[in-house]
C-alpha cells in the first residue's frame, strides 16, 4: 500500500541532503537561484532523524517572496522540494536527465507556455527523439526514422503498447508541424498540451524511474 504521509517526502528526488537554492526560479522576476533564507522553522520526527524543513525564501533580484517545503532522506544523500508559487516559465530539468533530453524538453515546455502550438509540437516530437537516442539501449543508428526507432524500443519491451501508440501521435503531430500542408487542420492547444503531458509520462517512465528504483537500492550503502 502507498505511504502518503508527509514523512515519506524527500526519500527520492535529488541529490544531496540540503536545500538547492541554485535550482529555485523566482516566479516574479525568473532569476535563477538568488536566493537568502527570510525565516526557517522545522518539525523533526519523534525518534528519528527525519526533519520536515519550512523555509521562506527572498529573492535577491526583485525582493519577491517564495515558500519552500522541503526534506532531506533518512538514510541517504537524497533531498526533494516543492516551492509556492511556482515560476510559470521553465528553466531547468531533472539533473539525472541526459542534457539533450533536457534541452529540448525545456525548449517544448517554454513555447507550449508561449502559446506557439506549432513550435511546442516541433519541439515535443524533437524531445522523444532525443529521449530514445540518449537511452542506454539505443543502438546508435541515426539513420533510421523515428517511427522506426520507436517501433524497436517496443519490441525490446522499453515501451509498452500503449506508450508506444502514444509516441507515435507525438511524432504525427511533430511531422504536421515540421512539414505543413495546405487545407489541413490546424494544430490545437488541447492536442500539444496531450502530447506534452504524455511525453513527461516516456521520461518519468524511461529515466525517473530508473533512478528512483537506483536511489532507494543504494541509499542504505551511503
Amino acid at each position: 500500500m502507498k505511504n502518503h504521509s508527509l514523512w515519506r517526502f524527500g526519500e527520492s528526488g535529488y541529490s544531496g541532503s540540503s536545500l538547492s537554492k541554485y535550482n529555485i526560479v523566482c516566479p516574479f522576476c525568473m532569476e535563477n537561484g538568488n536566493f537568502e533564507t527570510a525565516h526557517h522553522e522545522e518539525k523533526t520526527k519523534p525518534n528519528s532523524s527525519k526533519t520536515l524543513n519550512f523555509d521562506t525564501l527572498k529573492c535577491g533580484n526583485c525582493a519577491g517572496y517564495v515558500l519552500v517545503f522541503w526534506s532531506a532522506s533518512e538514510h541517504g544523500n537524497i533531498h526533494d522540494s516543492l516551492v509556492i508559487p511556482q515560476a510559470r516559465r521553465t528553466e531547468s530539468y531533472p539533473e539525472h536527465w541526459p542534457e539533450e533530453v533536457g534541452i529540448y524538453w525545456v525548449e517544448a515546455r517554454r513555447v507550449v507556455e508561449d502559446g506557439n502550438w506549432y513550435a511546442g509540437a516541433s519541439s515535443a516530437r524533437n524531445a522523444l527523439q532525443a529521449a530514445l537516442r540518449c537511452h542506454p539501449d539505443w543502438d546508435g543508428n541515426a539513420k533510421r526514422s523515428l517511427i522506426q526507432e520507436i517501433d524497436d524500443f517496443a519490441s525490446k519491451g522499453h515501451l509498452p503498447p500503449i506508450m508506444k501508440e502514444w509516441s507515435n501521435e507525438v511524432r504525427l503531430l511533430g511531422n504536421i508541424s515540421s512539414h505543413p500542408i495546405p487545407g489541413r487542420d490546424p494544430i490545437e492547444s488541447k492536442d500539444v498540451y496531450d502530447i506534452m503531458e504524455f511525453l513527461e509520462f516516456l521520461l518519468t517512465y524511461l529515466y525517473d524511474l530508473p533512478e528512483r528504483i537506483n536511489q532507494y537500492k543504494n541509499r542504505d550503502k551511503e
